[in-house]
């Protein structure tokens, strides 16, 4: 089993930055590809980028250029910096991890971007 908590969410104006960091325990050495999912207001969940552990990324094109996702294998944890955020970046962002087949998620924090 693997477990995924998330720090670090909250309310951002416009244009801002705010970052988010994961940390992985139980058997999160075996952890191959983590990133970072969110869910807007009314919407389905959806992938904001992944990050393998040779360091190789994933992005969304919605946020591709002002997202970055970074990993430090040593510590078992995923970050997530956010710039030139927008209000439809506004969502609950939860944190992933794939061990073999089976893929996990954090509780998720909230990020609001106020206009």
């Amino acid at each position: 089993q693997v477990q995924l908590v998330e720090s670090g969410g909250g309310l951002v104006q416009a244009g801002g930055s705010l970052g988010l960091s994961c940390a992985a325990s139980g058997r999160s050495f075996s952890l191959s590809t983590m990133g970072w999912y969110r869910q807007p207001p009314g919407k389905q969940r959806e992938l904001v980028g992944t990050i393998t552990s040779g360091g190789r990324t994933n992005y969304a094109d919605s946020v591709s250029g002002r997202f970055t996702i970074s990993r430090d294998n040593a510590k078992n944890m995923v970050f997530l910096q956010m710039n030139s955020l927008k209000p439809e970046d506004t969502g609950v962002y939860s944190c992933y991890g794939r061990l073999g087949v089976n893929n996990y998620w954090g509780q998720g924090t909230q990020v609001t971007v106020s206009s």
